[in-house]
């Protein structure tokens, strides 16, 4: 991990996630993330994604 580019520390000097290490783990954890780029745990609960995944045609 790159300090910076998947992490930084905040003003309490605990770590934060960045999107882009979440994006590299490839799942959501569903823990409401700062930076979750599947934006789990705002909107209301409702979950919905930044990136778009293309299913493969039947």
């Amino acid at each position: 991990m790159e300090e910076g580019v998947d992490y930084y520390l905040n003003e309490n000097g605990l770590m934060v996630f960045t999107a882009a290490y979440h994006l590299k783990r490839g799942y959501c954890c569903k823990n409401k993330c700062k930076h979750c780029p599947w934006n789990f745990g705002k909107d209301g609960g409702r979950k919905t994604s930044k990136i778009q995944i293309k299913s493969k045609p039947k």
